[in-house]
């Protein structure tokens, strides 16, 4: 193995510093803040440092174990997505249209749709992406394990039930993102994701911040986002089985409703565990830690390309406005 494998597999500096791809950009959260660095339509990168207003910071309650877990995901959420949508409005700034060519669609939106309209479409996309995400990864499961329990095994797959639900869901999550993985747009977003990778190695490797540095370095991290989804697919496969060998009758196909909504019930606790095991991960090296964070190192496979220089020095800036006192300046070394 070379040393610079080495260095990607074995970081001598061990840190919290996350991030997120964004369109044209990466986002990184460290010790000064959340630094958001996007590539302009005119080819240089603008980086911003942004402060998040926690919850931890303010309530004790919200640095309970577990419980921390579910409020820092639905914090990350939220901020996560306004970097996303900030974005794409920058990296698009610089792209100017002619007004011949624009359409009749065009003008009408810009008249019509007013900040609160967008808003309200935003709520309601969101409300429907929830109800497809679990009629899909809760209720699409559970109906075809029952239908084949029913139909085809007599039964004698109850005991298994929260297993298998959990393979179609893992099977699910992998067709998903290998699909849109596929498409041109998103794979350069993964890009991004890649690099936002690579730039927190090479960092956490102690060694300086420069492109050629952090093209050398992997590209799968055992915090990222991927492997934390795993991670609750994984113990919702356990605490679903553990409530089903307790309570055998709630494998009944005539309870599933009941069975779908204790499943969503548990998401908060299940994610909660899973945020434990993912922060626990990032600061040891172990043989169990190796084998929960196997599968989404695996899934980053997918969910990570390998990226170009320019996409590297976007990583970077977002990387150096984070960790230092002057995140306007985005020179790359």
């Amino acid at each position: 193995m070379s040393k610079n494998k080495q260095d990607a597999a074995c970081p001598i500096r061990k840190s919290s510093v996350g991030g997120q791809a964004l369109i044209e950009g990466v986002m990184m959260n460290g010790p000064k803040g959340a630094a958001m660095s996007v590539r302009l339509a005119d080819g240089t990168i603008k980086t911003e440092l942004k402060h998040m207003n926690r919850l931890k910071n303010k309530y004790a309650i919200a640095r309970v174990p577990v419980l921390r877990g579910v409020i820092s995901f639905v914090e990350s959420m939220i901020f996560g997505y306004k970097c996303l949508m900030e974005s794409a409005e920058l990296a698009s700034a610089g792209e100017m249209e002619s007004a011949e060519a624009e359409s009749k669609l065009d003008r009408w939106l810009e008249k019509h749709l007013t900040p609160k309209v967008f808003h309200a479409i935003t709520l309601v996309a969101s409300v429907l992406g929830v109800a497809v995400a679990a009629a899909l990864f809760l209720w699409l499961p559970s109906f075809l394990v029952d239908l084949v329990n029913t139909k085809l095994a007599d039964g004698v797959l109850s005991p298994y039930k929260p297993a298998l639900e959990g393979v179609i869901r893992i099977i699910i999550v992998v067709a998903y993102m290998f699909i849109v993985s596929r498409m041109k747009d998103i794979h350069r977003v993964f890009m991004y994701h890649g690099a936002e990778h690579k730039s927190i190695f090479c960092y956490e490797s102690g060694l300086e911040l420069t492109v050629e540095n952090v093209r050398k370095m992997s590209r799968f991290h055992p915090r990222c986002g991927t492997s934390f989804i795993f991670v609750v697919l994984i113990i919702s496969i356990l605490t679903s089985s553990i409530i089903i060998l307790i309570f055998p009758t709630l494998a009944d196909p005539g309870l599933r409703l009941l069975w779908v909504l204790i499943k969503l019930l548990l998401i908060p606790v299940v994610m909660g565990v899973g945020y434990e095991f993912i922060t626990y991960a990032g600061k040891h090296e172990n043989v169990f830690v190796k084998i929960l964070s196997a599968p989404g190192l695996a899934m980053q496979r997918i969910t990570t390309a390998e990226p170009t220089d320019d996409i590297i020095e976007v990583g970077i800036a977002a990387l150096q406005g984070c960790i230092t006192d002057n995140p306007d300046d985005d020179t790359i070394k």
